[in-house]
């Protein structure tokens, strides 16, 4: 009986293990959550009050499970968001291969009122000098407005609201070396100069870490990052497993920096090992308050 009841355990736990595996393999990674909250922008304009953000990050279009029909199922949830714009905190390839380049196609339909605004991540250099040249392209072809170290001053009823993007931090490191935030105060510093001074402003920028650098500025109301993936796998009390360098200290969801918000998105795709677990894939659905 006991050799019975020890090999009954046994199966038991192998069967459960398996489970797991393609659970975190096979379920979550499509289990897509429409994660919705309001946030209250001190510096917001009235006419702006209500503003709906939709913000994705870490597509990572590749050749084994981001392909264009699981993008255009995400494109067509955040559509139906109804979002007054929509923003895209890098990460678009994993791969530069044509499997890859073909899924992004579906980017195109991304709607909203005051249009598309995206800033490249790590992995999008990482693809080769050809990834970034091919995403400004696909940029330009579809309308997304590409604002890297740029400021768009959206306007209503002459009131504003500014979106201003910053380059991936890991692309401007001069030393084969995890890059330090505070070596970009220079350059960043000669954006934030530029930023109207009416209106609340929305930062992009692909590594959330960045926001120790933000909140110094003290112009920003909300930055908006991806990056981590939030671990990809979560576990209760220990949290992210492995995190990547400048998605450690805000590594998922909402955070109060000073006097700035950050949130960190769960992203969308994966990288290697291609596993979700107790982290689903997120579209965020921010509604701005006055």
């Amino acid at each position: 009986m006991e050799w019975k009841a020890a090999g009954a355990v046994l199966v038991g736990a192998l069967g459960a293990i398996g489970g797991m595996n393609y659970y975190a393999r096979r379920i979550e990674p499509s289990w897509l959550e429409v994660n919705e909250f309001s946030l209250v922008l001190p510096r917001l304009d009235s006419a702006f009050a209500g503003y709906r953000i939709a913000h994705i990050s870490d597509i990572h279009a590749d050749t084994t499970w981001m392909d264009y029909a699981r993008l255009q199922e995400i494109v067509q949830a955040v559509n139906q968001q109804h979002p007054d714009i929509v923003v895209i905190t890098g990460d678009f390839l994993s791969v530069y291969e044509p499997p890859a380049l073909e899924a992004l196609k579906a980017l195109r339909f991304l709607q909203a009122r005051d249009g598309v605004f995206a800033v490249l991540g790590n992995h999008d250099h990482r693809v080769g000098t050809q990834g970034p040249a091919y995403l400004r392209a696909l940029f330009t072809e579809y309308g997304i407005h590409d604002a890297t170290e740029m400021i768009f001053s959206l306007e209503r009823a002459g009131q504003m609201l500014h979106i201003v993007g910053l380059a991936d931090l890991f692309q401007q490191r001069k030393v084969p070396s995890v890059p330090r935030t505070v070596s970009y105060q220079e350059k960043f510093q000669a954006v934030v100069r530029k930023i109207p001074e009416q209106g609340a402003a929305i930062l992009l920028v692909h590594e959330p870490d960045f926001a120790d650098v933000a909140v110094k500025a003290q112009r920003f109301d909300l930055q908006l990052s991806g990056h981590s993936h939030g671990g990809q796998v979560r576990l209760p009390w220990l949290g992210a497993l492995r995190l990547p360098p400048l998605g450690r200290k805000y590594s998922c969801g909402l955070y109060r920096v000073g006097e700035m918000w950050q949130y960190t998105t769960r992203g969308l795709g994966m990288k290697p090992p291609q596993v979700r677990l107790n982290c689903r894939p997120e579209i965020t659905m921010i509604t701005c308050c006055k």
